[in-house]
């Protein structure tokens, strides 16, 4: 609860205010409940107010005369001018529906609700939705905050592809970029942690000054333009030839086939000396050059001696690469065995994980899969282990059965992922979709139970089945690490906002009457008077209730007061 007095009394004082401060918020709390409870019954009693003053002062305000002349003026328009005024109103309506059209499918929410909902609910009295903590049912029951953006954290991806080898080629045949901005700038950031702690003192010969290479190599990694960057490195190695950063910068960025990036990294080794930020790194991408050039037992060696030599460093899920090798190589007992050290309730899950376990368990039985004859006989004891297996999963991350499916096209990972966002789904679909159509049946029977996930938690966002509630800040990450021409996938699926549907119906209707009218005038003209008697009609009623229920000198005393 948040305290009403900044300062704290002290001593016998501070004990009296700590005592009688929850009486005074909750007084404080009750006067404000009750001010919003009462503000529509206040305003429904001043408008009704508006309204009877309105008529008592109809003759002082010749509000006779002013309806009379209006209405003569009305009857005066041709329909010409009519078929104008609903014309323009159909425009204009058009014009804000395409607007909030492409709001809501860029920012997934609707500009005039956004609006309202900053600036108009606090002026009403109403509390934003930011300063309150929403309560969320846990797989236990109880009660648990709700997850906030602070907590849809970006990881960096294990299997993430060679920026001059793999992203760079994909730009010189597309002519698109696969990286953002705002993807680029987190790999700098690792890379300046990482990569940049040598501060060892070099003396130039041509300027005479101390200049520290690592200087030079935190320049690099903040270099927007990829040419800066690799005249950098190049610039470090000048003043160090083992600078062993350096080495890894030109790697990832200049070298334009696996084979020249796998060198540079063999060079960086030899120069990397005791750092283990670096020993880890290069090893690992070491590792995953020679899964792309084919020597994949080779590489399995090499991450298995790395998660040996550096046990500590799970976080950096290097057992997540070793998986999909031993995916490639079909050593499925081998995967079971990584999977029942990292597949436990106190690790941090992964769609790895997690699609890989339903992987192993759907491969037993779905070559023998059929819809028609479980229909019949019902699912056998693998077969819902197997089913269980997709439904956690698909709970875990529903984005990625779409691209498995081929139902979404894939395009190339970013280099940092959003766990149970699209991000990831993605990430995880590029690798590993080859071994899900290598098991017969697998894909087959992921078609047949992955929507099944969604009857068992109809509310996603707020109540989870095997974790937690899913986190409601993905699409808006996801939007920054994915490419503009990249359709993120959303979840659960937003229904369109009502202003848009309200704009819709207006603009439709409006145009149908502007139709109508530049072709049947005449009977417009009827329906419009009809239309506005029949509206009018309960306050001509009411007036005439009044005029006979009250006596006609009490009028006239308003009327002169």
């Amino acid at each position: 609860m948040i305290p009403l007095f900044t300062a704290q009394p002290s001593g016998k004082n501070m004990e009296d205010g700590t005592s009688s401060n929850p009486q005074s918020i909750g007084f404080t709390e009750k006067l404000k409940s009750w001010l919003s409870w009462s503000w529509t019954y206040i305003c429904a009693v001043w408008f009704a107010m508006v309204l009877t003053m309105i008529y008592v002062l109809r003759s002082p305000l010749k509000l006779q005369d002013t309806l009379t002349s209006a209405s003569v003026f009305l009857n005066t328009l041709t329909p010409k001018f009519y078929v104008a005024l609903t014309g323009t109103s159909s425009l204009i309506s058009g014009l804000i529906l395409i607007f909030e059209w492409w709001y809501f499918r860029k920012y997934g929410t609707s500009f005039i609700e956004q609006v309202s909902v900053s600036h108009l609910r606090p002026l009403l009295g109403g509390v934003e939705s930011s300063t309150t903590t929403g309560l969320f049912s846990s797989v236990n029951g109880e009660a648990e905050p709700r997850p906030s953006v602070s907590e849809c954290k970006v990881w960096r991806n294990p299997l993430n592809l060679f920026r001059g080898a793999e992203y760079s080629r994909y730009t010189w045949v597309t002519g698109k970029e696969p990286l953002t901005y705002y993807d680029m700038n987190l790999s700098a950031q690792d890379h300046q942690t990482f990569f940049t702690g040598d501060t060892q003192q070099l003396k130039t010969e041509d300027t005479g000054l101390n200049l520290s290479f690592s200087t030079v190599m935190q320049k690099a990694w903040r270099e927007r333009n990829p040419q800066a960057r690799i005249r950098a490195a190049y610039q470090a190695i000048e003043m160090n030839h083992e600078c062993a950063a350096a080495y890894v910068l030109l790697a990832e960025e200049e070298a334009t086939t696996i084979t020249e990036a796998e060198r540079l990294f063999k060079q960086a080794l030899r120069s990397a000396g005791k750092d283990i930020n670096l020993l880890v790194y290069i090893k690992r991408r070491l590792a995953m050059c020679a899964r792309k050039l084919g020597r994949i037992k080779e590489a399995v060696k090499m991450m298995r001696d790395l998660m040996k030599e550096f046990p500590l460093l799970g976080m950096l899920n290097i057992h997540e690469n070793l998986l999909e090798a031993l995916l490639e190589l079909q050593a499925y007992a081998d995967v079971q065995a990584v999977l029942a050290k990292y597949d436990d309730i106190s690790l941090p899950k992964s769609a790895t994980i997690c699609y890989t376990s339903a992987l192993l368990k759907a491969r037993a039985v779905s070559e023998k899969f059929s819809p028609e004859a479980a229909s019949r006989r019902g699912l056998s004891t693998a077969e819902m282990n197997a089913v269980e297996a997709i439904h956690r999963a698909v709970e875990f991350n529903p984005h990625v059965p779409k691209y498995l499916l081929e139902m979404k096209s894939l395009i190339l990972p970013p280099e940092h992922i959003l766990k149970r966002g699209d991000s990831e789904a993605v990430a995880y679909a590029f690798f590993h979709l080859q071994h899900w159509k290598r098991a017969e049946g697998a894909l087959n029977l992921l078609h047949c139970t992955w929507e099944g996930t969604f009857r068992i938690i109809p509310y996603p966002l707020e109540k989870g089945h095997l974790f937690y509630p899913y986190p409601g800040c993905t699409e808006t990450a996801d939007r920054e690490l994915l490419p503009s021409f990249h359709e993120v996938s959303v979840y659960p699926k937003k229904e369109l906002p009502f202003f848009i549907l309200f704009t819709a119906g207006l603009c439709s209707f409006t145009a149908m009457l502007a139709m109508l009218t530049h072709q049947f005038p005449e009977l417009m003209g009827v329906f419009a008077k009809a239309f506005f008697s029949t509206l009018f009609a309960p306050l001509g009623f009411f007036a005439d209730k009044m005029e006979s229920f009250m006596p006609s000198s009490f009028w006239h005393q308003l009327t002169r007061i």
